[in-house]
């Protein structure tokens, strides 16, 4: 949904400086800039005043000793970075995340807003991103019409009134991810109702359809899914082009698919780069290290693509396609002053970063950082109740094996899960989730996560319920005493010593730490755990995909063992 930027004295002020009555803030002289309605550099210089671009050309303006003159000579300056798919709550939060990225470019996101709607009421929710929209970073937001996994009280989270709220907000722009996709095909009108609603506002659906059918495609494309991220494969992205979806091409943690589909793109000579975007999809910290979406880019330029369609896929696509090209995306005049200058169109990552009129990057140094914000509507991590030897019985016939990062199978249990601790010789381990109010726990044994892990707890979960793993029944005991202490976090313990935590005092789920802070505590975290037999691709995500029912093929979820594919509950959750 559009609405009104720029107040009417803003706009007259700006028309005051076009014609030369008033001055600009900022003038960038001797510009080389990428013009993406025309997909050509173009020069000339810019003015802006405040947050906006209000001419681009030949001209030059009255300048005022108030006036700041930025000489672009031999730069190449490109329109701010969107992250169109942003899953911005990965241990970090949107204010570090958002920090730490607008220093490669990345100045905009389209943002998952789960955590925020199951963690509080909407007033409070709704509150955090007010108080975002106001740093010089741009923030749009996602409307969940699923939970990724089986509440308890799923159908008191998910009604028409809190969902319609998220929708009726205009910088909610997308409704999805559709997870829960199974459920139209099955009939679920109160999705469509809410999809349909969701249109009516103008925003896109975005779908979460990996190796669908063409004919899942097909009956996906009329019950309203827009564009879709999960291609893995070349001809799955041909696929989705023939169906008419935006598609968005990913590069993660846990699938950088990235280089393989630039690469199939070039081999076939598809001709698609105006219907592409990039996204990291949610990637944790540390693949983060060398980037966001400059991260992106640099791929697509390792490839062989373009360097006009690079950048274009990394701003303008996705600005046209959520009808934002009217602010975002495109350098030109009424857009946001959002400006990422380059040493040259071969490297992403710029010398200097405007966002909103606001110098976030100059001559390669940070010069302003995104203000902190208030999370203190977020429910602290505060447990009420302590685990007994009762907790730690464990007479399941079958565990969760993962079989990789994705995929979780049952398996029958060949151990004796009465001892106190399991052997080292084999990859089975004990499996708890509990309540974090203490009222249910679901018991159970992993497979394949890891081999000498004596015990390890964590609050960061789907829910935000506690997980805890290991071979040792009071090392686990251990591990969740301190992340208690910690009132949230990830722990690792090693008979009685703790060896390595993250602490998340944001809801148990969140870090307050920056970035690059963070980036190193989640390095010696997996560092410690591969040390301890986990060989999987990332453990984070891990952690939220052994409640994540919208993968194969049994998770562990706040009602009990839950098979996928049969929709059925196979053992319920037990009271404490």
């Amino acid at each position: 949904m559009q609405y009104p930027i720029w107040k009417i004295e803003e706009i007259r002020h700006q028309i005051e400086v076009v014609n030369r009555t008033q001055s600009p803030n900022i003038l960038i002289t001797n510009a080389t800039y990428l013009h993406s309605h025309l997909k050509k550099w173009i020069t000339g210089n810019i003015w802006i005043v405040k947050d906006r671009i209000v001419y681009t050309g030949l001209e030059m303006p009255l300048v005022s000793e108030k006036t700041e003159v930025y000489d672009a000579t031999g730069q190449k300056i490109v329109p701010g970075y969107i992250e169109p798919h942003s899953h911005p709550f990965q241990l970090y939060h949107p204010q570090t995340f958002a920090d730490y990225a607008a220093q490669g470019g990345t100045t905009t996101f389209i943002a998952d807003n789960l955590t925020l709607f199951l963690a509080l009421e909407n007033k409070k929710a709704f509150s955090i991103m007010d108080e975002l929209s106001e740093l010089p970073f741009t923030f749009y937001w996602w409307a969940r019409f699923d939970s990724q996994t089986e509440l308890i009280n799923e159908e008191e989270v998910f009604t028409s009134r809190t969902v319609g709220e998220w929708i009726e907000r205009p910088d909610v722009i997308m409704g999805g991810e559709l997870t829960g996709w199974p459920r139209l095909l099955s009939g679920d009108d109160q999705m469509l109702y809410w999809m349909q609603q969701a249109k009516s506002n103008g925003m896109k659906i975005e779908g979460h359809f990996p190796g669908a059918s063409e004919q899942t495609l097909a009956r996906m494309r009329l019950l309203g899914a827009d564009g879709d991220h999960e291609a893995m494969t070349i001809e799955e992205v041909e696929r989705r082009i023939l169906h008419g979806y935006a598609v968005t091409l990913r590069h993660s943690s846990i699938r950088p698919d990235l280089p393989n589909l630039l690469k199939g793109i070039l081999e076939k000579d598809l001709r698609i780069f105006d219907h592409l975007m990039m996204t990291t999809d949610g990637a944790t910290p540390s693949f983060h290290v060398d980037g966001v979406i400059d991260k992106c880019i640099q791929v697509a330029l390792d490839a062989g693509v373009d360097p006009i369609d690079a950048y274009l896929m990394a701003s303008f696509n996705a600005a046209k396609y959520y009808n934002l090209s009217n602010l975002h995306g495109v350098i030109a005049t009424g857009r946001f002053a959002t400006l990422n200058f380059l040493e040259n169109e071969q490297n992403p990552v710029p010398i200097a970063v405007l966002s909103k009129g606001v110098w976030l990057k100059k001559a390669q140094e940070k010069v302003h950082a995104l203000a902190l914000i208030d999370w203190s509507h977020m429910p602290a991590f505060d447990l009420e109740f302590d685990l007994t030897d009762d907790d730690f019985q464990f007479s399941m016939p079958f565990g969760i094996h993962m079989v990789n990062d994705v995929i979780t199978k049952p398996y029958s249990v060949s151990v004796d899960t009465t001892d106190n601790e399991l052997s080292s010789e084999h990859d089975e381990s004990f499996l708890l989730l509990i309540d974090r109010h203490g009222k249910w726990k679901v018991s159970t044994m992993i497979k394949g996560f890891a081999t000498t892990l004596k015990g390890f707890a964590s609050s960061y979960s789907s829910t935000g319920d506690i997980l805890l793993i290991g071979k040792n029944k009071k090392s686990m005991l251990k591990a969740f005493q301190e992340m208690k202490a910690m009132r949230g976090g990830i722990v690792i313990v090693d008979n009685d010593d703790v060896v390595c935590t993250i602490k998340l005092p944001i809801g148990g789920t969140l870090s307050d730490k920056p970035m690059e802070q963070l980036i190193e505590e989640e390095l010696l975290f997996k560092k410690e755990l591969a040390e301890r037999g986990f060989t999987h691709g990332d453990a984070i995500y891990t952690l939220l995909f052994l409640q994540a029912t919208h993968l194969p093929y049994v998770r562990i979820t706040q009602r009990g063992i839950f098979d996928v594919m049969k929709k059925q509950v196979l053992f319920p959750a037990v009271m404490r």
